[in-house]
């Protein structure tokens, strides 16, 4: 029990940036009329949160760079996902190219923050991890997501050969002095799990929304914690690059 606490304890830690942002959302979402727009306002606050992160000690320059990298993947990918009609951001904002307001990324950028300070404070390691396939596999993996709305899908595909490359690859960490480990494919449906809750409190603030939710919000749909699982094998293989691994 004591051991699951301090687990608890230490992933709320690894959530600070995701967990500050979507209580921004939620205040922003009940704020009375202002005369900025909300989205332009979380875009100062997503900016404000990411350079205290840095004073503050909560990620180091590295890792701020992996948050921005994050960002800039994921707001490309808001824009496809936006201009073929996946979901759209219905306010009106000054900050705003190709219909998705540049704070869109921040949702991604928080992903990325949560796998550097987990890499950090739970002294991640990687073994029987094959760094060059599973790049290979999470670039693929991300231009399908964008480019299957004209080409054929072969996400499954895709997530078949990652399933095979992460075959016998774990990753250890330590909690409460206890060295720990966990096989990446399941790090990933759990951590895609965690991602699909959260894409939910999203929209149910109106960060965003899908077409079924602009009359009423409803539930975000299974199927995207399956995308989430296999979306964050890009962030793994960023955050993990030149990182080191455990002896086998």
């Amino acid at each position: 029990m004591r051991q699951l606490m301090v687990f608890a304890w230490m992933q709320a830690r690894c959530c600070a940036f995701a967990v500050a942002l979507f209580a921004g959302m939620a205040v922003s979402a009940v704020l009375p009329a202002l005369p900025v727009a909300r989205y332009d306002l979380l875009l100062v606050y997503g900016l404000a949160l990411t350079g205290l992160g840095y004073l503050l000690g909560w990620e180091t320059r590295r890792e701020v760079a992996v948050v921005a990298v994050c960002h800039v993947l994921g707001f490309l990918f808001e824009v496809v996902k936006v201009r073929v009609g996946s979901w759209s951001y219905p306010e009106p904002a000054l900050t705003v190219v190709a219909g998705v307001p540049l704070y869109g990324g921040f949702m991604y950028a928080a992903v990325g923050s949560y796998v550097c300070r987990a890499w950090r404070l739970f002294d991640l390691r990687r073994s029987g991890y094959r760094p060059r396939t599973t790049g290979v596999l999470a670039a693929a993996l991300y231009v399908n997501f964008l480019s299957h709305h004209w080409l054929p899908d072969a996400r499954w595909v895709l997530a078949g050969l990652l399933l095979l490359a992460s075959w016998g690859s774990w990753v250890h960490f330590t909690v409460d002095g206890q060295r720990l480990r966990m096989p990446v494919g399941l790090s990933f449906v759990l951590i895609g799990f965690f991602l699909w809750l959260a894409e939910n409190i999203a929209t149910y603030f109106g960060a965003w929304r899908y077409p079924h939710q602009l009359d009423a919000w409803e539930p975000v749909s299974l199927s995207k914690w399956a995308s989430w699982a296999l979306l964050i094998s890009v962030t793994f293989v960023i955050a993990g690059s030149r990182r080191a691994d455990a002896r086998e």
